[in-house]
């Protein structure tokens, strides 16, 4: 891996889709131990995987994970706490909470 240069690998995956009440979630496992690190982006290949409600949908897929150069990963480490603090909203009241 460079500091300039992107490579991309290929890898199977396990994408599982809940649409039920207790639990509404999408996760992405990959079969063959690969990890996914800051500034790498994932492309799973396929049509979307939708699941009706009350169900989960669980399809083996490959994925195409492109890996982030040392200069982008060194960059979203260094911003990712900022970007994490917009998706934050606090709000104070003089109202106690019972």
């Amino acid at each position: 891996m460079g500091i300039f240069t992107r490579e991309k690998e290929t890898a199977p995956c396990t994408v599982e889709v809940s649409h039920r009440f207790e639990s509404l979630h999408a996760h992405v496992r990959f079969n063959n131990g690969a990890v996914v690190h800051p500034g790498d982006e994932v492309l799973v290949h396929g049509s979307p995987v939708m699941a009706p409600y009350g169900e989960v949908v669980i399809e083996e897929r490959t994925a195409t994970i492109t890996r982030a150069s040392l200069l982008e990963r060194g960059w979203t480490r260094l911003t990712g706490d900022l970007e994490v603090m917009e998706l934050c909203e606090f709000s104070f009241s003089e109202e106690a909470v019972l």
